[in-house]
């Protein structure tokens, strides 16, 4: 059976189970975040190497999007992502039971393989699975996998182990990962590439990439995503510390995040889609005003927290539409997953070295700056690009 074999309906559950496979692997690599303090103390590491299992999947994700984009570009697809959803089972059990740091760190490698190759596998996807008048609708759905968990996994992994402890966590993720499998095989069809022109020239792509309004994609991507990493590692820590919040309100704050997130990306989706480069403005400024907040006293860390939500849960997605808007293509977005992973490795990174050497607080500060240099390379570059794009024609769109 081919995909123009497969029923309408079908076809969409096709799309909706890649969509929360998408949801699915983000939300493992994000699973550290809300975790960190117990996950810290049990392992008997610090809160900044515990930060490590956060560092650890995002480099290896951003190396394994485009070696797989360019390595398996003639395998079926289906195959693929079964494989990758697979091996995250694996990956999310390991770290379940991972009596060591070590150990965690090794199944947190294997986590990352899967999320660089599912995500930049899946991305594409909606061209095979549906009409052309629907695959923009399509991979709205699919890349919504990814804004939906960047907001919502770490409360909801919170939310579980406030209940019975970190390591059910990531049982929880393993099992689903396990029960999406069976979802995948089930709803997807066969899905083997296309012979040409869909396998166009690598090095015409790559020369693309090299152009200025793709090329600022990915210096935002690397600025906005490190920035609130940087920060948003070690929120838990911050809150516990600084706010001398209970678990109870901890649990509280981020899924007041996350549901604020859910309702920023939607919001920025139906304006990203006509002018990203303002929108991704906006988004940026509330994330920066709203980890300034956080270490000024009399600022409530939940309005802080849902403001937060607001500015970053549209991130995800006004990127997404910038690449495509740019067109960038299969390697494009590969190569776009790939600075966003290693962009929150290097935030990870950062701010766990700021935590453990200066404070949780100087974390908001940093991660604060690097978001206002962020929104200021949008403003400046964005309007160059966008006057660039105007006087070589209407053919190519920035974004502005």
């Amino acid at each position: 059976m081919t995909v123009t074999d497969v029923p309408v309906r079908a076809r969409w559950l096709a799309v909706t189970s890649v969509a929360v496979g998408t949801f699915t692997v983000v939300t493992s690599e994000m699973l550290p975040v809300g975790l960190l303090t117990t996950m810290a103390a049990d392992l008997g590491v610090s809160a900044g190497t515990a930060g490590l299992t956060m560092t650890a999947p995002g480099l290896v994700a951003a190396a394994a999007a485009p070696v797989l984009a360019i390595t398996a570009r003639r395998a079926d697809r289906r195959l693929l992502l079964l494989g990758l959803m697979a091996l995250l089972a694996v990956a999310n059990l390991a770290a379940a039971a991972a009596p060591a740091h070590p150990v965690m760190l090794a199944a947190r490698v294997l986590t990352g393989v899967s999320i660089g190759g599912f995500w930049a596998f899946a991305a594409g996807l909606g061209t095979r699975l549906v009409p052309e008048r629907s695959v923009g609708r399509a991979t709205s759905i699919i890349l919504g996998g990814v804004s939906v968990a960047s907001v919502l996994g770490v409360p909801a992994a919170t939310f579980v182990s406030s209940f019975a402890g970190w390591r059910s966590a990531f049982a929880a993720a393993g099992v689903l990962a396990l029960a999406l499998l069976a979802l995948l095989a089930t709803s997807l069809p066969p899905l083997k590439p296309a012979p040409e022109p869909e396998s166009s020239p690598v090095p015409e792509k790559r020369s693309s990439w090299l152009s200025g309004p793709l090329k600022l994609v990915l210096v935002l991507t690397a600025l906005t995503v490190s920035g609130h990493f940087v920060a948003y590692t070690y929120v838990r820590p911050f809150l516990e510390e600084v706010a001398h919040a209970g678990p109870a309100f901890v649990s509280t704050a981020l899924l007041l995040y996350g549901a604020a997130g859910v309702a920023g990306n939607f919001a920025a989706g139906a304006r990203a889609a006509r002018n990203p480069r303002l929108t991704l403005i906006t988004l940026v400024t509330l994330m920066a005003v709203a980890m300034a907040a956080l270490v000024l006293t009399g600022v409530p860390a939940l309005l802080a927290l849902v403001v937060w939500g607001l500015g970053y849960g549209g991130v995800g997605v006004t990127l997404q539409l910038w690449i495509m808007r740019s067109g960038g293509g299969e390697l494009g977005t590969a190569l776009f997953v790939g600075a966003f992973n290693v962009s929150i490795a290097l935030g990870a990174l950062a701010g766990g070295r700021i935590a453990d050497g200066l404070s949780v607080s100087a974390v908001m500060w940093a991660g604060a700056g690097l978001i206002v240099i962020s929104g200021a390379v949008a403003a400046v570059g964005g309007r160059v690009s966008a006057a660039a794009a105007g006087t070589g024609g209407r053919s190519r769109t920035s974004g502005s």
